[in-house]
């Protein structure tokens, strides 16, 4: 139809509301139209709280009826911690139903819109899928392939040092940087590290740049469980969990992490390091969508090598800063062929810095 783009439009930036809130579930918005004109609209806002096809037609009341409901993601059809919404509209009389994408699980994708479709409701999908799919990148990932979305976030000079040979990396990007860098944590369900970033910067890894009512997951690869019980991750351990990954469970060690408020993953691979693939099955077993990386360039290097990232988020300060710590443990290649191709998607000024976001060309298989 004719204004379907627009009214999407609109239902996309509801959904966009609960970025930072809805983990587990996806960011998903509603708009009802009915003559033109806008007569509810709602968005998802936590997980076991109503969806938001039903602050929607709560918000329209008995003007629902004959409207057309604007969804980002296709209606659920099943019993989860909330009644099905195909039903909801149904029972609310709605006359149509646009999907900007279907359910990407597939267990259940087609099943709301088929039900609608079958009690009589005129049905379209496909109204601004790409950023529907965009919105909730980390949520398709997981459903489709049993993984999270990976994103991994640097912060540089021009020529690619992140700290001087004596240590020293704060700051090398200004405030508007470390604050928009505080965004993206703050949408993803989990924040990951390595033991060698802990030891070095005794870093919180928490959402401090802007207000968020959830703090993400914070997890540590640690193959030999070195982290300190007295690092800065213990002191706010109750608003923001910790998860240490580690190849061995050194019993005594494993006790202390506990008793100081962690939990403990053990993955080991043939080599006795942390099995990275697999953890990120099991991180994605556990419901989380999007892990937001911020190692350092050992961890960051082994993670590019094992193909488990999917996306790089890259703060570049306009300095040069010639010897020191690079951003990944790559190399030495011994031809050009074996270079890590990425695809860059955007690319702006964030303050007197700039940011790129570009899309890893090979991931590691479900």
């Amino acid at each position: 139809m004719e204004h379907d783009a627009h009214f999407m439009a609109r239902a996309l930036r509801l959904a966009a509301r609960g970025l930072w809130t809805t983990t587990p579930n996806p960011r998903v918005g509603c708009v009802l139209v009915r003559d033109g004109h806008i007569v509810g609209e709602g968005w998802h806002e936590r997980a076991g709280e109503p969806h938001a096809e039903v602050h929607a037609l709560r918000a329209a009341g008995e003007a629902a009826r004959g409207a057309t409901a604007y969804v980002t993601l296709e209606p659920c059809s099943h019993h989860g911690r909330t009644p099905p919404c195909a039903d909801a509209l149904l029972a609310a009389g709605v006359s149509r139903v646009v999907a900007a994408m279907r359910d990407p699980n597939p267990l259940v994708s087609g099943r709301g819109l088929d039900r609608l479709a079958a009690a009589g409701i005129a049905t379209d999908c496909g109204v601004l899928e790409a950023d529907a799919r965009e919105l909730n990148i980390g949520f398709v990932s997981r459903m489709t392939r049993g993984l999270p979305w990976v994103r991994l976030k640097t912060a540089s000079s021009l020529d690619g040092v992140t700290a001087l040979d004596n240590g020293v990396s704060q700051w090398i990007t200004g405030p508007q940087a470390r604050r928009d860098g505080h965004r993206w944590r703050a949408r993803a369900c989990a924040v990951l590290s390595g033991i060698g970033t802990v030891l070095a910067d005794d870093p919180a890894m928490t959402v401090r740049e802007v207000d968020t009512p959830r703090q993400p997951l914070r997890i540590i690869v640690d193959a030999r469980l070195q982290l300190p019980v007295g690092a800065r991750l213990f002191q706010d351990i109750e608003r923001a969990p910790l998860l240490v990954v580690c190849a061995g469970d050194d019993a005594e060690q494993a006790r202390r992490l506990r008793e100081a408020g962690a939990e403990l993953m053990v993955l080991p691979n043939e080599a006795g390091k942390v099995d990275l693939p697999a953890m990120f099955r099991a991180l994605a077993a556990r419901g989380l969508n999007e892990i937001h990386v911020e190692a350092g360039h050992k961890l960051n290097g082994s993670l590019l090598r094992e193909g488990c990232v999917d996306e790089v988020l890259m703060y570049f300060a306009p300095a040069l800063l010639g010897r020191g710590m690079g951003l990944f443990n790559l190399g030495p290649f011994d031809t050009l062929d074996r270079k890590l191709r990425i695809d860059v998607r955007d690319m702006r000024k964030v303050g007197s810095d700039i940011r790129m976001l570009a899309r890893v060309a090979a991931r590691c298989d479900a």
